[in-house]
C-alpha cells in the first residue's frame, strides 16, 4: 500500500472519530435542551392572608436614662477633710451634711468681724444720740452709719466663707461612691461624691423630624432596658426640644418615668415606645412577606393565570409602622388578598406555585387584633 493510500485512510479514520465525538456532543446538547424545555414543577410555598388589625400608633426609638437632678458634688473652698458623715450608696435628704473641712481660720475671721461689727454699732448709736442735739456733724454721723454697714457686711462674708467649709446635699437623692477621705487636702473643685435623684427619673431620646409632628407633650411612653428584661416602665413626654439637629435631622425628647423600685439607673441604654395617637385600623402582613430594599419594598401576591394555574404577582408596597412580626401596608395590598408568607428570594414574578398544605402557623386570625 502506497504512502498516499495510508494517508487517505488516516484522514478517513480521523474524520470518523471527530464525527463521533461531535455527534455525541450534539446529542448531549439536545438532551439538555429537552430537559430545560420541560415545564418546571410548581414551587411549594407558604401563604398568608392580608388582614385588618387594630393598632395603637407608636414610634420606637432608643435613648438613655438620666436623673432629673444628678451632679458630682465638689468643694468651693480648699481645705483638709476633718469629718466624713456619709457612706457610699446612702440615701440623703436636702441639707444633710456630707463633709466638713478644717475651718479654724474662717472661725477666727468670723469672730473678728463680729467684734468689729459690735464696735461699729456702738459708735453709730453714740452718733445717733449726739446728732439730735447737733453735737456732731452730719458727715460724722454718715461715716459712723457706713462703718456699721460695712462691718455687718464683713460678718456676712465671714459666715458665708465658713459655711462653704461644710458640704451638704443639694437635693434628696442617692449617693454614689465616696471619693474623699479624712485628712485629704481638697483643692477647689475636687470631686467628693456623685448624687442622683432616682424617682422620678427621665429618659432622653431622639425622633426623626418626620415623626416630630405626631408627638406632643403628655403622650404616654413605655420604656424597657436590657437589665430588666421585659419589665415595662411607663411615663409620659415632658419636653420636646425647640430645634432639630441639622446634622441628623432629629429632635430630642424627654419623658418622665416612675422608678419606685429604683431599678432604672442614669446612663442605662433604653428602648422607648411613644404612643402618639389612639387605636386605628391598619392593613398588616408579616415582615417575612416583604422584601425590603432601596429600590422599593414589594411582596408576591397569589393570582390565577388564564389557564387557572396559581402564579405569583410582584406588587410594590408603601409600608408604615412595624409591630413585632407585622408591618403596616399603606398602599399596594387590600385586606383578604393572599400573599407569599416567606422565602421570597427563590421566587420570581409570574412563577407557578403550589401552596403548602396544613400550615396552621400562618393563621391570620391570630393577628387581627394587632401585635404588641
Amino acid at each position: 500500500m502506497g504512502t498516499f493510500s495510508r494517508f487517505a485512510m488516516a484522514i478517513v479514520l480521523l474524520l470518523v472519530l471527530l464525527g463521533g465525538v461531535f455527534g455525541y456532543k450534539f446529542y448531549q446538547l439536545d438532551q439538555i435542551q429537552a430537559k430545560f424545555s420541560q415545564p418546571r414543577p410548581p414551587a411549594v410555598v407558604e401563604a398568608t392572608e392580608v388582614v385588618i388589625a387594630t393598632w395603637q400608633t407608636s414610634i420606637q426609638s432608643i435613648g438613655s436614662i438620666r436623673a432629673i437632678n444628678g451632679v458630682r458634688i465638689a468643694n468651693e473652698m480648699p481645705g483638709v477633710v476633718t469629718e466624713v458623715l456619709f457612706e457610699s450608696g446612702q440615701r440623703v435628704e436636702k441639707g444633710d451634711i456630707l463633709i466638713r473641712l478644717n475651718s479654724e481660720i474662717e472661725q477666727a475671721v468670723l469672730k473678728k468681724s463680729r467684734a468689729e461689727e459690735q464696735l461699729a454699732s456702738k459708735e453709730f448709736q453714740h452718733n445717733v444720740d449726739l446728732i439730735s442735739t447737733r453735737a456732731v456733724s452730719q458727715l460724722a454721723y454718715d461715716k459712723a452709719k457706713a462703718a456699721e454697714d460695712s462691718a455687718r457686711a464683713r460678718v456676712q462674708e465671714a459666715e458665708a466663707q465658713l459655711g462653704k467649709k461644710i458640704i451638704t446635699a443639694p437635693f434628696n437623692g442617692v449617693l454614689g461612691l465616696r471619693l474623699a477621705d479624712i485628712g485629704q487636702y481638697l483643692f477647689v473643685g475636687t470631686p467628693i461624691v456623685e448624687i442622683n435623684m432616682l424617682n422620678p427619673i427621665i429618659v432622653e431620646y431622639t425622633l426623626s423630624e418626620i415623626e416630630l409632628f405626631s408627638v406632643d407633650i403628655g403622650d404616654p411612653v413605655e420604656v424597657t432596658v436590657a437589665a430588666k428584661g421585659s419589665e415595662v416602665f411607663k411615663g409620659s413626654v415632658t419636653a420636646i426640644n425647640s430645634s432639630v439637629t441639622p446634622e441628623t435631622r432629629t429632635v430630642k425628647l424627654r419623658a418622665q418615668l416612675l422608678n419606685l423600685q429604683q431599678g432604672l439607673k442614669p446612663g442605662m441604654f433604653a428602648t422607648v415606645r411613644t404612643f402618639a395617637e389612639g387605636p386605628r385600623q391598619v392593613v398588616a402582613i408579616p415582615n417575612t412577606s416583604i422584601s425590603f430594599n432601596t429600590y422599593g419594598n414589594f411582596a408576591y401576591v397569589l393570582t390565577e393565570n388564564s389557564v387557572g394555574q396559581l402564579v405569583t404577582e410582584r406588587r410594590t408596597l408603601e409600608t408604615g409602622f412595624k409591630r413585632g412580626s407585622m408591618t403596616e401596608v399603606k398602599k399596594g395590598l387590600e385586606a383578604g388578598e393572599r400573599i407569599i408568607a416567606s422565602g421570597l428570594l427563590r421566587l420570581r414574578a409570574g412563577q407557578q406555585v403550589q401552596i403548602k398544605q396544613n400550615d396552621s402557623s400562618r393563621d391570620p386570625a391570630s393577628v387581627r387584633s394587632g401585635v404588641k
